[in-house]
């Protein structure tokens, strides 16, 4: 997993816009990962936006993640009224996991995991990804913390055995070129565009910032484990 990630809050969108509507608009604006959060959501409402969401990112080239270890695939409907779980036809099952479980991870094709500190990071077995989290001080989870800052992350980074995806209220373009020059294979934001007047617009100005800021070089400390 890099470049720009969305994790999805529906509770955090504005201008009373659908939670589909919002990812759409920053696929369009060019976004490739997309994490469907939503936990609090019983499961049949959870697969029913993930049936909405996958053939978005499909179309796009991009891939949906689950938060957690249910992958969301029962009975999901992909392009053209296909069913995404069959052989041969399902996507990948990429699975986000938090630092407080399940271990050792599920069967997936991807595992991410959350992490905040060196000691969760020392719990890895199989993860292919990890999140780092609070970069910044978050409006999303307020008093969250203490950040890390780009200092801290780069330290962390240092520290983990696979790619590292910058995490925690990252919201301006100067911000996303912090984390990458961090070392951070990634930047995931989730106010920045769940809130956005415009959600393409700023999608499309913080996935700009990050691929120039990979075009002009990455920090030696980052890690190349896995790197999708």
């Amino acid at each position: 997993m890099s470049g720009l990630v969305l994790l999805t809050d529906r509770r955090q969108v504005a201008g009373g816009r659908a939670l589909v509507e919002v990812v759409a608009a920053a696929v369009a604006g060019g976004v490739r990962w997309v994490v469907l959060r939503e936990m609090d959501l019983p499961r049949a409402e959870r697969l029913a936006l993930a049936a909405e969401l996958r053939p978005i990112l499909i179309e796009a080239g991009g891939i949906l993640a689950a938060a957690g270890p249910d992958p969301l695939l029962d009975n999901a409907i992909g392009p053209a009224g296909t069913t995404v779980c069959a052989i041969g036809s399902r996507p990948p099952v990429v699975l986000h996991l938090s630092a407080g479980g399940p271990y050792p991870p599920p069967d997936a094709d991807l595992i991410g995991r959350s992490c905040h500190d060196e000691a969760e990071l020392r719990q890895l077995s199989t993860e292919d990804y990890v999140t780092l989290s609070p970069v910044y001080p978050t409006r999303t989870k307020p008093g969250y913390g203490p950040p890390l800052l780009p200092g801290g992350l780069a330290d962390l980074i240092r520290l983990s055995p696979v790619p590292a995806i910058a995490l925690g209220g990252i919201e301006t373009p100067a911000q996303v070129r912090a984390c990458v020059e961090a070392g951070a294979a990634g930047v995931a934001v989730l106010g920045a565009i769940m809130r956005a007047p415009d959600p393409q617009h700023t999608a499309a100005a913080l996935t700009t910032a990050f691929h120039e800021a990979t075009t002009v070089g990455r920090s030696p400390n980052a890690s190349t484990k896995g790197e999708t």
